[in-house]
């Protein structure tokens, strides 16, 4: 080789264009964290500032509301959920085989249908307070004092019970890899079985429990449905009245913004406190502990105390709406209903499909990298899940609908025909939202997956000729098409289920199950509402069930 040849050789090196796995990769981290990047632009430069106005009105409100609302569904969600989960891994007792996995189960129903579920049971018309008037011989409300059921303490226990199964799941595993030695000098020690739980079993377990209740407290700071329906004002419903009832998006953008401050902080703070949390086991013979079997009053009451949160969960709402379904058997003719089906079924699967795909490029493309920018912002993608629907909702309308009327111009400029709103007028906005809502699920499947495959074998089919796109439909993709299997369903039943993001980006007169659900229930017709909610239910449990099976 020719010394202008060799000199040639290193300029390309030097030089060298990025793969199109690492630019796509990129790409992909931006539009996951374009939105919220957005917000805090969006906040920090309002066609019209009214965060003084905010302050002194009605921010301190919605954050008290708020802060009242993260706290109190944690404390409770995380006791029963780590009681429970200790109970399940800890003794034995009639029921314990089924309950170990019926405590999952409210994970399929939504926090909004429990709360419409909760209110229909226990309102003035409703069988409790109808059978208390029958039974006490009452004539009206003025007759007796029945607790107000629209209130931020009935808001607490219905996510609470929506919820704890993050806690449960958890903490459930961590007392399960606990070593039975740590217990037995307890025990030697004569600390009862109270004192072990406190001392011992919580203690090992407290970071896998922070955990869960993080996840709990932002998916509280998520929900719209369930606060609106019990007229409790948080920061999520104070960015529907400020952009919807005030049209002020610079205004829903700076609560956006507080709302994001606020996840945040609490990721770093869960974070931070795992890390001073951690317990190794030091035993050279680790023993898991075997269940103490149970009898008499003392089962009763761990039946008992295992049974409360599944029926508050799930009996209760799953059979109130199943009940208000069968009752009005002909809404299910309504072709509103199979209309918003096809929507939610179209939507969803194409915004799965596109999640799944997104993950395992971006997983992909760093792991075949050796640039340095896509590693870095891999896990900085993960903060699409931590942020509410309604916050993404500001930061993807408000820069689409930008883009979507100059695109429109230049269109009917250059052309003379009107297009109109191509992005906003349709689903794209909505897509786009799940894709960056849980784009989380679907990179922490990849990553996982991939990461069971030997490097080993992907180097071979390098050396045999296979092109890097090769490697991967031939090599990892038989290898984690299982795990691609659980993060498409997981992402669809997620997508089913959200309610603030569609409602803020669904385009005029797009109904899906969800919005259907809160539409009718919000009108106190819970006999049309009903049908689309037993839907979302059965989609739940589809991916309840994977979950139950994955963790046995």
């Amino acid at each position: 080789m020719s010394l202008a040849q060799h000199s040639h050789t290193q300029a390309r090196r030097r030089l060298r264009l990025p793969s199109t796995w690492s630019v796509g990769a990129a790409l992909i981290a931006a539009l996951v964290l374009g939105p919220i990047l957005a917000v805090f632009w969006i906040a920090a430069f309002p066609s019209q500032n009214i965060w003084p106005h905010l302050v002194s009105t009605t921010l301190p409100r919605y954050l008290s509301n708020t802060l009242i609302l993260m706290f109190g569904v944690g404390l409770l969600a995380g006791a029963s959920g780590s009681g429970a989960a200790w109970l399940i891994s800890r003794y034995d007792f009639p029921g314990r085989r089924w309950l170990e996995y019926l405590l999952l189960l409210p994970l399929a129903i939504p926090a909004y249908v429990g709360a419409y579920a909760l209110v229909d049971f226990l309102e003035y018309a409703g069988p409790v307070q109808t059978g208390l008037r029958q039974l006490m011989g009452w004539q009206t409300a003025r007759d007796y004092w029945f607790p107000e059921i629209r209130s931020m303490g009935a808001a607490i226990i219905v996510l609470a019970a929506a919820l704890y199964p993050y806690v449960y799941l958890l903490a459930r595993n961590a007392f399960r890899e606990q070593s039975a030695s740590s217990d037995e000098v307890a025990q030697s020690l004569g600390v009862g079985a109270l004192g072990r739980f406190w001392r011992v079993g919580l203690p090992l377990a407290r970071p896998a429990i922070a955990a869960g209740m993080a996840i709990v407290m932002m998916e509280a700071v998520n929900d719209f449905g369930t606060v609106d329906y019990f007229a409790v004002q948080t920061l999520t419903t104070g960015i529907f009245s400020v952009w919807l009832q005030s049209n002020n998006a610079g205004g829903a953008a700076q609560i956006a913004s507080t709302v994001l401050a606020l996840v945040i902080l609490l990721v770093l703070l869960e974070k931070s406190s795992r890390r001073r949390m951690r317990f190794f086991n030091l035993s050279t013979r680790h023993r898991p502990i075997e269940r103490r079997p149970l009898s008499g009053v003392a089962a009763a009451l761990a039946l008992t105390a295992c049974l409360v949160p599944f029926v508050m969960g799930f009996v209760l709402p799953g059979g109130v709406i199943l009940n208000h379904a069968l009752d009005n058997a002909e809404n299910w003719a309504v072709p509103a209903l199979w209309k918003a089906g096809l929507h939610t079924l179209t939507v969803g699967g194409i915004a799965a499909v596109l999640t799944v795909l997104g993950g395992i490029f971006l997983v992909y493309g760093v792991r075949i990298s050796r640039a340095p920018l896509p590693r870095l912002l891999m896990p900085v993608t993960t903060i699409g899940y931590a942020a509410p629907g309604a916050v993404l909702g500001v930061g993807i309308l408000i820069p689409l609908a930008g883009f979507d009327h100059v695109l429109a111009d230049t269109v009917e400029a250059v052309t003379g025909i009107d297009i109109g709103l191509v992005l906003t007028g349709s689903a794209f906005a909505l897509v786009l939202a799940y894709f960056v809502r849980f784009f989380a699920i679907s990179q922490g499947a990849a990553d996982a997956a991939m990461g069971r495959v030997s490097p080993n074998l992907a180097a071979a089919a390098r050396s045999l000729g296979r092109t890097q796109g090769q490697t991967l439909r031939q090599v990892y993709y038989p290898l984690i098409r299982a795990s691609i299997a659980s993060s498409l369903l997981l992402v669809f039943v997620d997508c089913v289920k959200e309610l603030p993001a569609t409602l803020l980006l669904r385009p005029f007169n797009y109904e899906t199950l969800a919005t259907r659900v809160h539409d009718q229930a919000s009108l106190e017709n819970l006999g049309q509402a009903a049908p689309a909610a037993v839907l979302v239910i059965l989609t739940g449990l589809a991916a309840v069930a994977l979950l139950a099976r994955a963790n046995r």
